[in-house]
């Protein structure tokens, strides 16, 4: 590919997939964090905001009224997702990072197996938290994090240093999207549905596609941080204990939602 073309594409999808996950990840805290005051006594059922010229009261309800308009968010999850993947093609499948002299593999087996990666990264999560293990949020969360090393620890056998933690911030990433579009959508729906017809709303549905919001802030955090790493090879994927940085930094990350969410 042309280096001038390759420049514009890179600058054009980078532009895209930054202002996409901006627009995301804000409006996923903005609903975490009116979730939280909502249900908070001291807010009487209702939170009052101000923001330019105008004053704005939000009401959580468990059914929706049907004959007003519904406001979906979904598309920013799905074009922050498109825009990343055509940015690994460009930067790492297309551009030469993706592997070094030291790989294992060929380009075109490494490509196979980091799409493999991203697909089979999503299933284990899912399968790990849809498990009884996944009603005990510690103990899952601690399972997440120990896979996820071992996912990282194969990246850095398989492709370059840097695209291997490349490798495990799209892997949290696909999983992100997928929880939007496979499990928080669904539920919505479901529920809707059951609101058109006067059922009675699935309550375990709304605690999954809460849990799955939750966990997206979560990851979201660490996910910006190996996003940045690129710009700082000496003190992240460059380093001698490259692995051990990176598990430091998701663990920073997670602590540093923890705090964001409890404000």
């Amino acid at each position: 590919m042309n280096y001038t073309i390759q420049e514009w594409l890179n600058l054009i999808f980078r532009w895209a997939h930054v202002f996409a996950a901006i627009l995301w990840i804000g409006q996923t805290w903005l609903f975490m964090w009116l979730d939280a005051r909502l249900h908070d006594p001291k807010e009487g059922g209702a939170v009052w905001m101000v923001h330019s010229g105008g004053f704005y009261v939000v009401e959580k309800q468990t059914r929706p009224e049907l004959s007003r308009t519904l406001h979906w968010f979904r598309w920013e999850a799905a074009i922050t997702w498109i825009t990343g993947a055509l940015l690994m093609v460009i930067v790492y499948y297309l551009g030469g990072l993706l592997i070094d002299a030291d790989s294992p593999l060929s380009l075109t087996a490494s490509i196979g197996a980091s799409v493999a990666l991203l697909v089979v990264g999503w299933f284990v999560y899912d399968a790990l938290w849809m498990s009884p293990i996944g009603k005990n949020g510690l103990a899952a969360g601690v399972v997440s994090f120990a896979l996820l090393m071992v996912f990282a620890y194969g990246s850095m056998m398989l492709f370059s240093s840097r695209a291997a933690w490349l490798q495990v911030g799209a892997i949290m990433g696909t999983a992100m999207t997928a929880n939007v579009w496979m499990r928080i959508l669904p539920a919505q729906r479901r529920l809707i549905a059951a609101a058109m017809e006067d059922r009675e709303p699935e309550q375990w549905l709304a605690d999954r596609a809460k849990g799955r919001s939750k966990h997206n802030s979560f990851m979201v955090v660490p996910v910006v941080l190996i996003m940045i790493s690129s710009h700082f090879p000496v003190a992240t994927y460059g380093s001698q204990n490259s692995l051990i940085v990176l598990g430091g930094v998701i663990l920073a990350g997670f602590a540093a939602a923890s705090v964001l969410r409890n404000r």
